[in-house]
């Protein structure tokens, strides 16, 4: 099976930028129907997790599934209860990361989205792909995530009460 993407959605812990280049946030979020259909299932990614920190190998930190554009280092990549947790550094000395935290810094950018194969995946009487096994090769920042509670959120406390703010005012104006 050929290299996929996934894009993860809005969720209860948004992506964060600590000071200039530190990320963290959810990738992916476990039982959640994406725009596409699909649903990872909890464990999906263990064993491939496992082997590449057998293989000494790393997942990639990407801007817009470019494997020509490094932008930074996933320093973790773990499942919780909740999903696929990242946390790692944008690259200040790569011209494309340093973009990246600045358009993640002013809010113009929030997004993460998972590069994987599957390695198995089943249907549910829905018929939705559900993902039971993954081998995630990256993790990237992106504009527009197909699972919307994968996001990149504000530095502090005070910043994402700001931002949530203006996301129920944006709702507000839309409704009437």
């Amino acid at each position: 099976m050929g290299l996929e993407t996934k894009f993860a959605a809005e969720c209860d812990v948004p992506l964060r930028l600590e000071g200039d280049a530190l990320v963290s946030g959810y990738a992916s979020l476990f039982g959640v129907v994406d725009s596409g259909g699909d649903i990872v299932a909890p464990g999906a990614y263990c064993d491939g997790l496992a082997r590449i920190a057998t293989e000494g190998g790393r997942v990639r930190m990407l801007w817009q599934h470019d494997p020509s554009c490094v932008i930074g280092v996933w320093d973790e990549v773990r499942e919780d209860a909740k999903g696929l947790f990242v946390r790692g550094r944008l690259l200040p000395d790569v011209a494309q990361g340093r973009e990246a935290a600045a358009l993640v810094r002013a809010g113009a950018l929030d997004g993460l989205s998972i590069g994987y194969t599957v390695k198995r995946a089943v249907r549910n009487e829905a018929g939705h792909r559900v993902l039971k096994e993954l081998d995630l090769w990256e993790v990237s920042l992106v504009t527009f995530p197909m699972l919307s509670s994968a996001r990149v959120g504000a530095k502090s406390q005070s910043d994402r009460t700001l931002v949530r703010l203006l996301q129920a005012a944006r709702r507000d104006l839309a409704h009437g």
